[in-house]
């Protein structure tokens, strides 16, 4: 039987949100642009589940914008690589991981990123599924950059959105927000969409929402195993449809300082400044598996992690790094997933700051 381990990028193993800050620093007022196109990607995404679209689209949305500020793939790459910030302890995570299982990424961050990381953390980067791109291909005339700074500059003057608890339609939503919502279909899906540069929405297929869960089916058709041994550790919506599957599927669900997304779709919730906990988890589904997971995390104490440990190196760099408190990991249930979920995400916020802990 051949456990494998998949964990998404941005949340578990890094904190950043590369695509997030790449805008902010290449783009005028450019954290306020993502945010707005952001929670317009979750209206679609997961309230009016356009047809078409899935989380993390946001990531082709906002490239004309970046095109139009002379983003190039040198500068993505070079970016990346200042930027980088991982969580604690994650490469002796992955070490520890790799030692047990086969492990992969998959991630909905641009390719530019994750070859970034995986130099830094030395992880192969064919074990990596990530959104592809080639931005120099694409050109963008001078009226068209002209407009597109016209229309980024009409965007952050617009609300951020608020998802009501529970809604389904357009008519959920306020007045301006339901206007807010019209004006970004218009904006993307005809006027965009009708620039030359807007055969990157044709062409370019972010890995996110459906596509983290083929890229977890095509994991195990490679590795000849089942959906039942898959460890999937993700954070967000872009992780929910991976979470479904592999839940349906027998296999164990992680949200790692996950948002209110993952929490709803995830199995055990970590609260954790380290990743420690990650790797500690992996090994008891690569010995024992998902039961006995799921057993642990009901006892999650010193003593019970002590007797149950194959692996005492791996538990005391844990203990060294949370000398006076383990971090909290949780099963989730449906009485305690509304307080989880708010604490998930503001430890989120605490982890990796307030405007990256908000993002969808």
């Amino acid at each position: 039987m051949k456990r494998v381990f998949i964990s998404d990028c941005e949340g578990p193993i890094s904190r950043n949100d590369n695509a997030f800050e790449l805008t902010g620093h290449y783009v005028p007022e450019g954290t306020r642009l993502f945010t707005i196109i952001s929670r317009y990607d979750d209206v679609l995404a997961d309230v009016l589940k356009r047809s078409g679209y899935k989380a993390g689209d946001t990531l082709k949305l906002i490239l004309p914008f970046l095109k139009a500020y002379g983003i190039t793939d040198q500068k993505m790459h070079d970016y990346s690589a200042r930027s980088l910030v991982l969580i604690p302890n994650v490469k002796e995570t992955l070490r520890f991981v790799r030692s047990m299982c086969p492990a992969f990424i998959v991630s909905t961050s641009y390719e530019h990123y994750i070859k970034t990381l995986c130099k830094a953390i030395r992880f192969p980067f064919r074990n990596t599924y990530c959104t592809r791109l080639k931005i120099d291909k694409y050109r963008v005339a001078k009226s068209e950059k002209v407009r597109l700074i016209e229309i980024a500059e009409e965007i952050v003057r617009m609300l951020v959105i608020e998802i009501p608890p529970n809604a389904k339609s357009l008519k959920d939503f306020s007045e301006r927000e339901q206007n807010a919502i019209q004006r970004l279909d218009e904006i993307f899906w005809k006027e965009i969409a009708d620039m030359e540069v807007g055969r990157l929405y044709s062409e370019l297929n972010p890995v996110g929402g459906s596509e983290k869960a083929e890229a977890a089916k095509d994991v195990v058709q490679k590795l000849s195993t089942n959906l039942s041994d898959v460890m999937y550790v993700g954070d967000s919506i872009t992780d929910t449809d991976a979470f479904k599957m592999v839940r349906e599927n027998g296999g164990l669900t992680v949200s790692f300082n996950g948002n209110q997304y993952a929490i709803e779709n995830a199995e055990i919730a970590v609260l954790s400044e380290t990743s420690l906990v990650t790797a500690v988890l992996a090994d008891a589904f690569c010995r024992l598996g998902k039961r006995h997971v799921l057993s642990l995390a009901e006892n999650w104490n010193r003593e019970t992690l002590e007797e149950d440990s194959a692996n005492p190196d791996l538990l005391n760099s844990l203990f060294r790094s949370c000398p006076q408190r383990l971090p909290r990991v949780k099963i989730i249930t449906d009485q305690n997933k509304p307080i989880l979920a708010k604490e998930s995400t503001e430890f989120r916020k605490k982890v990796r700051g307030e405007a990256i802990g908000r993002l969808g």
